[in-house]
């Protein structure tokens, strides 16, 4: 008879009963492999007792349901308040803006002509639009072949670095990896294309080209929740809670703008102006219609006797360069031994739309360096004049020049322009086509232009980092704003007078008159050439609003004057505002003023960290010898409040 195969609870059974101690064998009894049929009755003492009954199996997989089935209802419910607080949000905006009028003009930077013009110079080169054709179809054959490589197990080479795409999920998970580098492909090949219509106007090809990368930048899919895998993954860990933060975000930004999108780019709530922000220890000693005089405590015991006034530009105020004390060139200066002032502008209302150049120079330049004399009893000043304020200064140091006024004895320059034909993407803002739409809106403001306006144009001109990573950061990652001190100011944006403002497009950008010695200004015809005086001049290799190129001709411009020049690495503002002690950066130094900036650099010797302690040289032996510490309390001029004063704490 076959013998029932042994199963795994039998061997287990078998091996604990193995296990167990047997009783010893009686001498005699026959051993039989056979078991023996036991008696009835031995069978009942036999018998084993009941066990108990199987418990029944664990609850878990039943709360795991309930718990997943609770996180689905939350994100839901999440994803439906996000919704309904995104269409609140735009439906009150909708609102809001339903009595306004309508645009003045479809199409206020006259792009359209500028692509049209760009389209048919390309139609008419039909081997042109074939090779191109034929390069985006090479493009992703390249695509193609690296993704079947990797996903054979193959290494393939590196998107091309992108910090938008910087986050390891784009490149681990294939199918972002893939859609990242399709865009990148394609709006690579796309802003080419536009721009090898080299048949076409500078500026309208360049107008095109501008607009082509906005276009480009906009629809980058780390721009929308289902193609950005890190906003993605944000929802999933917090169920949606990322989402929920972000359209709350969403809502108080637009009711912010009242009605109109305002990207939150700082935790504005964090910073209060004269309490962690514009803190420098001074007195205001002056104050009129036009600008606020601050001079600022001694840090030494001793000052140079050449007082030192600087000229922030009026579209911005001057805290810039009062921040926080461990970036304070304000303070550092004070602490180098200078007699500190900043002329802190007025924020310009209606009563002011007709104030113009002729305004500022009289009533700005002239006046501020009278009251810097009269405190401080000095004969001369030295001055500074940062972005548009050294515009001003320019054309105000060439109108001393032709007066035979003295009272200036040295001038610096912050990426500041005067020549404007190598102006940069501002260009772009002035034509008059814009300029016309521009000056409507002044006019719908009552002469004065919003502070909000000129921050858009900026912040256009670097989109990705000043509009599309706030984008993402606020609204598909619901993260609050961070709490950083220069987009805090960056945000506090000041109006300017319609008069002031045009005369600066029409002018310097749209005619370069200053440069050229075409523009008036209190009554002179204003010629750069003219200046004597010694000038430092400082640019920025990054600079998006005042090229480096730009400045480099601004500083040979004044060809009678003993100009000093220096390149800082980093932007307009952070190639600026870099204090000694932060060690980033560097800066380039060549004391001569050859022809171009290429030959410029060439010859230009880098040095690490901030270009602050090479101008304080130049600057010392500018400012005369030492004298006792100056208070500010105690000048002839009597104290109006302390710094920061009233005009900088005017929002917009």
């Amino acid at each position: 008879m076959a013998k029932r195969p042994t199963t795994a609870s039998d061997a287990s059974a078998q091996a604990k009963d193995a296990a167990k101690p047997r009783a010893p064998r009686k001498p005699g009894r026959p051993t039989s492999a056979k078991t023996a049929k036991p008696k009835a009755k031995a069978q009942a003492k036999a018998a084993p007792k009941p066990q108990t009954p199987p418990q029944p199996e664990s609850p878990a997989p039943a709360n795991a349901m309930a718990d997943q089935q609770a996180l689905i209802e939350t994100l839901s419910m999440n994803l439906a308040k996000a919704a309904m607080t995104a269409q609140a949000a735009i439906a009150e905006a909708a609102l809001s803006q339903a009595d306004r009028p309508a645009a003045l003009s479809p199409d206020p930077f006259n792009v359209a002509p500028a692509m049209t013009a760009v389209m048919t110079s390309l139609a008419a080169r039909p081997d042109r639009l074939f090779a191109a054709q034929a390069d985006l179809f090479n493009r992703y054959m390249d695509l193609w072949s690296s993704t079947a490589r990797r996903a054979a197990g193959e290494e393939v080479a590196p998107a091309p670095a992108d910090k938008r795409f910087k986050d390891p999920a784009w490149s681990e998970n294939p199918m972002f990896d893939v859609m990242r580098r399709s865009y990148l492909a394609t709006s690579d090949w796309m802003n080419g294309l536009v721009a090898s219509a080299d048949d076409v106007d500078p500026m309208t090809r360049r107008r095109a080209e501008f607009f082509t990368k906005l276009l480009t930048d906009a629809f980058s899919p780390s721009n929308f929740l289902a193609s950005n895998p890190v906003a993605l993954k944000a929802l999933a860990e917090t169920n949606g809670e990322s989402l929920v933060k972000g359209m709350q975000n969403f809502a108080a930004d637009m009711e912010r703008g009242g009605g109109k999108l305002k990207i939150s780019q700082a935790d504005y709530g964090r910073f209060k102006v004269g309490e962690n922000v514009a803190t420098a220890p001074g007195q205001v000693v002056w104050r009129d219609e036009l600008f606020e005089l601050i001079q600022f405590d001694a840090a030494t015991d001793r000052q140079r006797a050449t007082p030192l006034l600087i000229f922030p530009p009026w579209i911005n105020k001057y805290y810039i360069l009062d921040l926080q004390p461990e970036n304070s060139m304000i303070r550092w200066l004070s602490a180098q031994g200078f007699t500190v002032f900043v002329c802190s502008w007025v924020n310009p209302d209606r009563d002011k739309a007709d104030f113009g150049f002729d305004d500022y120079l009289e009533k700005g330049v002239y006046r501020a360096v009278e009251k810097v004399l009269d405190q401080t009893g000095a004969n001369h000043v030295n001055t500074v004049g940062y972005c548009i304020g050294g515009t001003l200064l320019g054309g105000a140091l060439a109108h001393m020049a032709a007066r035979g006024d003295a009272r200036v004895s040295a001038a610096t320059f912050f990426a500041a322009q005067h020549d404007f034909a190598q102006a940069g993407d501002l260009l772009l803002f002035t034509d008059e086509h814009w300029l016309n739409e521009i000056e409507q809106q002044m006019d719908a403001a009552g002469g004065v232009l919003p502070g909000a306006a000129m921050a858009d144009t900026f912040n256009a001109l670097r989109a990705n980092d000043l509009i599309w990573s706030f984008f993402v950061s606020n609204y598909l990652m619901g993260k609050a704003p961070p709490a950083f001190d220069l987009l805090f100011w960056n945000a506090d944006q000041t109006r300017m007078p319609k008069r002031l403002h045009m005369d600066y497009l029409r002018s310097m950008y749209g005619k370069n008159a200053l440069a050229t010695g075409a523009f008036d200004m209190g009554g002179e015809r204003i010629d750069l050439s003219k200046v004597r005086i010694p000038l430092y001049f400082q640019a920025s290799r990054e600079d998006h609003i005042a090229p480096m190129n730009s400045v480099y001709r601004s500083a040979r411009a004044f060809s009678g004057a003993d100009v000093t020049l220096t390149l800082a690495g980093s932007g307009h503002i952070a190639g600026v505002v870099n204090p000694p002690g932060a060690n980033k950066y560097q800066h380039w130094i060549n004391p001569a003023l050859p022809a171009t900036l290429a030959e410029w650099q060439s010859g230009a010797a880098e040095h690490p960290g901030s270009w602050w302690p090479h101008w304080a040289d130049w600057l010392h032996e500018k400012s005369g010898g030492w004298v006792p510490a100056r208070d500010p309390a105690k000048g002839r001029l009597k104290p109006v409040e302390p710094a920061p004063g009233a005009y900088v704490k005017v929002k917009s």
